[in-house]
């Protein structure tokens, strides 16, 4: 069977991790990089690629770290991608590049997201840097927000020789990356700031602190500070609520305040001057990755935790190996499951929260069996505190302060999917901002999809 299995990649043991926010996954080593690699077939027609939602040349940079080449896979790499060291810990490739491996139809797949994981972090420890722009072009390109959408659509475009600025919000780039990924998933300084650097080698410039539609808007980049292009790649930031009786107590938070305490803040840190409630026994609703991370955090913060979803774990959105990690650290899992009140003490903290079994019926609109409630089911799980990780829609605030911009019902801005060409000349959108939450790869592909779209427009301009 050999050469069907994959080879095992090392973790922290599941109750040390449990204790600590060092990252769980600790790679491949060059002997274990190698190995897996020759199991990679080269196939001439290659559905990996296909798979990947930027498009890297996967049998070629497989084949140069089989020979040993990191330096040449890492620039392989580089060419389709702006973040392989975050791509390779954060993609969902088991449905992506993973999921299409010819060797996955009579055994494991190749793992080609550990694969991309050893390159970058090799290539780091190398100090090997992408290769920039031959030529520059005399053309300014804002791009508004420093996630993964806007750090690819920078990059790509600095190597195409554009002017390249970056207008992140917060203190600090990397948008939902930085916030929103923990630490034990995504190391910040070892990974996500390396990243960004190299992106800034190439020549693109970062201010920090600027709000678009408060400090500055896109009609006054575009007619005063003279770019001819902006993309939008702000993200989707705002949280929403079931809307459920008790809500409002204290203890009840979005799944993105509570991980941008502990993630950006470092409020995990005994040292941070940012505070975090550090819950005894905390409730998280919702099944996908977002509320994994929420999960896996309070689990660190010293919490006993309830995942709460209204599915079964067949549904569960979230990827396998989150849902299998939470598991083996503890948590608790409690499926076909839907809250239906949060209750309060007599100080207006959060002390239990209602819930009703759930079956699932029919299948909806996207082919999910809709949930039903089962009447007389209710139960009580006492607790001092909910997080809600039920997704999240785009701040209004940019679409509000561009005239011309459209919008759909969602909020999210309506962009072209192939070039990303909004209803404003000149203006390009792609990621979370148009698309509602998805994954970083997703993002990284409609900045990808921009840059080109930018490229066209200002070279026809």
């Amino acid at each position: 069977m050999d050469g069907f299995v994959r080879v095992p990649v090392r973790e922290q043991d599941a109750k040390v991790r449990a204790t600590n926010f060092k990252e769980v996954c600790l790679g491949y080593n060059k002997e274990e990089a190698e190995n897996e690699a020759t199991r990679c077939l080269n196939c001439k027609n290659p559905k990996c690629v296909q798979g990947c939602p930027v498009s890297i040349d996967i049998p070629a940079f497989i084949q140069q770290v089989k020979e040993g080449d990191v330096a040449g896979a890492y620039q392989t790499i580089s060419k389709s991608s702006a973040l392989p060291a975050v791509c390779g810990r954060v993609c969902p490739q088991e449905s992506q590049c993973e999921g299409k491996c010819v060797r996955g139809i009579k055994g494991d797949a190749v793992s080609i997201g550990k694969l991309e994981r050893y390159v970058a972090d090799t290539a780091r420890e190398m100090g090997i840097v992408p290769e920039g722009a031959k030529e520059k072009k005399n053309k300014k390109v804002a791009i508004i927000g420093s996630g993964p959408s806007g750090l690819t659509a920078a990059g790509d475009l600095a190597k195409m020789g554009y002017d390249v600025t970056i207008f992140e919000a917060l203190h600090e780039a990397g948008g939902v990356l930085v916030y929103g990924i923990p630490e034990f998933r995504l190391p910040k300084d070892a990974v996500v700031k390396k990243e960004i650097e190299n992106v800034k080698k190439l020549g693109v410039k970062l201010e920090t602190d600027v709000v678009i539609g408060k400090s500055v808007t896109i009609d006054e980049l575009m007619e005063k500070e003279g770019f001819e292009a902006v993309f939008v790649g702000s993200g989707a930031g705002l949280p929403r609520f079931m809307n459920i009786p008790g809500e409002q107590a204290m203890g009840v938070f979005s799944a993105n305040e509570f991980l941008t305490r502990s993630n950006l803040m470092k409020a995990f840190d005994e040292n941070s001057r940012t505070p975090i409630m550090r819950p005894k026994k905390c409730v998280v609703v919702g099944g996908g990755n977002v509320a994994m991370d929420a999960a896996r955090t309070a689990l660190r913060l010293g919490a006993e935790v309830h995942v709460v979803y209204r599915r079964g774990e067949e549904e569960l959105p979230a990827r396998k190996e989150e849902v299998g990690h939470a598991k083996e650290e503890g948590i608790i899992f409690d499926l076909l499951t839907n809250p239906v009140e949060i209750h309060e003490d007599e100080n207006g903290w959060v002390k239990s929260i209602t819930c009703i079994r759930m079956e699932l019926g029919e299948p909806d609109e996207s082919g999910r069996r809709s949930p039903v409630e089962v009447p007389g089911s209710e139960f009580e799980i006492e607790c001092d505190a909910v997080i809600m990780s039920l997704g999240t829609s785009p701040n209004p605030l940019i679409s509000s302060t561009t005239a011309g911009l459209e919008v759909n019902r969602r909020k999210c801005i309506v962009a072209d999917e192939a070039t990303g060409q909004t209803s404003k000349k000149g203006v390009f959108a792609g990621g979370d901002a148009v698309t509602g939450a998805a994954t970083v790869i997703l993002a990284m592909g409609a900045g990808k999809a921009a840059a080109k779209g930018i490229d066209e427009y200002l070279s026809n301009k």
